[in-house]
């Protein structure tokens, strides 16, 4: 194996563990609202998180990783008050298990995928029905969430599928266990090409977008929030209002995330 191929597998791969010890924090120890979120999801989050902290009356405990992940965890009894996940499937597998507040559900934001160089590649393309990925990764690799679990990496399968150009990259891909760590790849030139959240693309320097996946080539994208099923927080209900908010819409908006839910 070469070292660049080790560094490819150690980056989207080696890390698992760690990220999903840290994603169950020592929760409630400090009496915080703990927050599970889609990786994607972290600067926005972290901003809107430091805004809401004088109505909630606390800065919340946030965990990122990949919504596929974050559910199992909750499944498996993690102390999360609030779950925030990049597809509507994994909210659902939930709810469906009674471990949400179903009238706490809320369509909170939606957003787009996107193809991904590093800054300084020369690539150019249009993303459209039978466009050449594979001559565009050339030698190289596609990073991209785990498409049997990672909502962005669903959506990317799905979008390549539709535009009939997936068996021709298939064997290319760099799977990542979430979405940051495949724009990690694609940042450090570990990966040659990219599909990740346009709000990824817009938070990380390293990489330039060149083309936009049309939106009738994968399901909607939607990030939907809850409080879970056992959450007694007594300020949880505050954080999803101020979430929900006008305020917090204002902070999404500048991070590049279309805003669903209703400002109160």
């Amino acid at each position: 194996m070469t070292g660049k191929g080790f560094g490819l597998k150690a980056i989207a791969f080696g890390g698992l563990a760690a990220m999903l010890m840290a994603a169950v924090p020592a929760a409630h120890a400090d009496d915080k609202v703990v927050v599970f979120a889609a990786a994607s999801l972290k600067d926005a989050l972290d901003a809107v998180n430091k805004a809401c902290e004088p109505e909630v009356g606390e800065a919340a405990t946030i965990s990122y990783a990949a919504s596929s992940a974050l559910a199992k965890q909750i499944e498996g009894g993690a102390p999360a008050d609030i779950f925030v996940s990049a597809d509507l499937d994994w909210m659902k597998y939930l709810s469906d298990k009674k471990l949400t507040k179903p009238d706490t559900e809320v369509k909170l934001l939606g957003n787009q995928i996107v193809l991904v160089a590093p800054k300084d590649s020369a690539v150019e393309t249009k993303v459209e029905k039978g466009f050449d990925l594979a001559k565009l990764i050339g030698d190289g690799r596609l990073a991209m969430g785990d498409f049997k679990a990672v909502p962005a990496g669903k959506y990317g399968k799905a979008a390549l599928e539709s535009l009939g150009v997936w068996s021709s990259v298939e064997g290319k891909i760099a799977q990542a266990e979430n979405v940051r760590a495949a724009l990690k790849l694609v940042s450090t030139g570990e990966a040659a090409l990219g599909i990740v959240y346009a709000t990824d693309a817009h938070a990380e320097k390293g990489v330039k977008v060149v083309g936009t996946f049309p939106e009738d080539s994968h399901p909607p994208i939607i990030y939907p929030i809850a409080q879970t099923a056992d959450s007694k927080d007594k300020d949880a209900a505050a954080f999803l209002k101020c979430v929900e908010s006008a305020k917090a819409a204002d902070l999404f908006k500048e991070q590049g995330f279309t805003v669903l839910a209703p400002s109160n």
